[in-house]
């Protein structure tokens, strides 16, 4: 099958390097354009505006959260299909997570209509109506964020994610002259930035699906594809809501931090603001490395080849154990200039606290990097209880902080919660990974086992079969051509 990459077989390192470098270029672009997004609201429309916008991250990433979650969760099971050879299963998988889309997307227009101004006002977000002119108009078009996701997520379940980062590139720099062009020529204020990011979604969004419509059609499904299926109803469910539950619940606790540091004045939400931006940039290996291991440890899962999974998830640390060390000796070298540089701004306060910020957090990126690629590593293989704990831990912790710690040390109560929580989380899914490690050897040691000629085509597709969660029914299996 072209435009596709299978990390079942190959160097685990040239796998993950291929898959995770677009959406790392592609995630750099895309805290690029919103780091102008900051830096054109700052210096055109001053640190008031700069703290409305800043002051509706957390709420906004709740929704993102959302959205990715599910669709990442729909792509771990087509990924699993693709490792299985299955094609079949793999059309079937994409169809239903089609619907399963639309019934995501209504849910969080309709959350959003109803809920925005009342949670803006429950956060005691400092200019609620500066700050709903801004958010409401994205999460109102929340539709196009949960298609493009859903539609990128397949691209990436079978190894494509060098489409999904040309989109995105197109799509930032299209968000990036309209930006400037709805503030500073139409007048249009924070509510010019929302509708920027908008319309860069729904350009995105339509280039993502005519690319899946003109060049993927071995990926199209059928309409008998289409007709419900319930244990692959069941399978696609199970996976959305768990990596929802788990992107939301973390979500959720930067809420609750976004509550206390909305408590603290317009300079350090301005600050914290800037320093999250910058954070975000440094860590942008993080999250497409993972990815990159969930998609990985998927497709290995549905070949049936649980040895190169563990293989899989070194490399992967060692990669970003080597760029933590980078982004730690910029950050010392470079974090007050950074900080200038995003706000546009010289207030004196707004700069130490946010190169405060970084330097207290970035030091820390060790334990971050265990807790992200494990969580996701845990979910590809089917362990989806470690994970959902972790992040409830995360939630619980930033909710306590934000209720216990601020009132008493101000944003330093802010600047420290990461980095413990980090620490707390890690050696949850930490423990929890070796633990799901040996119960997969053990299970792929049964299987061989019981079938006999494993090394053939035929025994490695019924020890894959056992992974796929497939019905009990058996489907017929087709070789998929790369």
């Amino acid at each position: 099958m072209k435009h596709t990459l299978d990390m079942s077989k190959g160097s685990p390192l040239k796998a993950l390097i291929l898959f995770s470098l677009p959406i790392i270029i592609g995630n750099l672009f895309q805290q690029f354009y919103n780091m102008m997004d900051i830096a054109i609201v700052g210096n055109k429309l001053g640190v008031n505006a700069l703290a409305a916008v800043g002051a509706t991250a957390a709420l906004y990433g709740l929704f993102l959260s959302l959205a990715y979650g599910f669709s990442n969760g729909f792509s771990l099971v087509i990924a699993r299909y693709f490792g299985a050879k299955d094609t079949k299963g793999l059309k079937k998988a994409i169809a239903h997570s089609f619907l399963l889309c639309i019934g995501v997307a209504i849910f969080l227009t309709l959350v959003a209509i109803l809920f925005t101004k009342p949670l803006l006002r429950l956060l005691r977000t400092p200019d609620v109506e500066l700050s709903y002119q801004y958010i409401s108009v994205v999460l109102f078009c929340v539709v196009f964020t949960v298609i493009y996701n859903n539609l990128s997520g397949i691209l990436r379940a079978v190894g494509n994610s060098v489409m999904p980062l040309i989109f995105l590139i197109i799509g930032s720099f299209c968000n990036i002259g309209m930006d400037y062009a709805f503030i500073t020529y139409f007048h249009l204020g924070v509510f010019g930035a929302g509708l920027a990011t908008v319309f860069a979604q729904v350009f995105s969004c339509l280039m993502c699906a005519l690319y899946l419509a003109v060049k993927c059609k071995d990926l199209l499904p059928g309409k008998e594809d289409f007709v419900p299926d319930r244990e692959m109803m069941k399978d696609l469910t199970g996976n959305g809501l768990s990596m929802a539950m788990m992107f939301s619940i973390v979500s959720i606790g930067s809420i609750c931090l976004q509550f206390a540091v909305n408590n603290l004045g317009p300079v350090t939400v301005a600050a914290h603001t800037t320093a999250r931006k910058i954070d975000e940039t440094m860590m942008v290996v993080f999250a497409p490395l993972s990815t990159a291991c969930a998609t990985y440890c998927s497709q290995n899962l549905g070949a049936g080849k649980t040895d190169r999974i563990k293989k899989g998830i070194l490399t992967a640390f060692a990669l970003a154990f080597s760029i933590s060390v980078l982004t730690i000796l910029i950050t010392f070298l470079f974090g007050e200039n950074l900080v200038k540089m995003v706000s546009g701004s010289d207030d004196a306060e707004l700069i130490r606290q946010g190169t405060l910020y970084l330097k207290l957090n970035i030091p820390f990126y060790f334990f971050l990097v265990a807790l992200v690629l494990l969580r996701s590593s845990l979910q590809g293989i089917r362990f989806k209880t470690a994970p959902l704990i972790a992040s409830t831990v995360e939630m619980i912790g930033k909710a306590s902080i934000a209720l216990i710690l601020v009132p008493r040390i101000g944003y330093m109560g802010i600047i420290i919660s990461e980095p413990i929580i980090w620490f707390t989380c890690s050696a949850i899914v930490g423990t929890a990974f070796l633990v799901a490690l040996k119960k997969l050897s053990k299970n792929t040691e049964s299987l061989i086992d019981k079938t006999p000629g494993t090394g053939t085509l035929t025994g490695r597709t019924e020890l894959a079969e056992s992974f796929t969660g497939k019905p009990k029914q058996r489907m017929k299996l087709k070789r998929v051509h790369s």
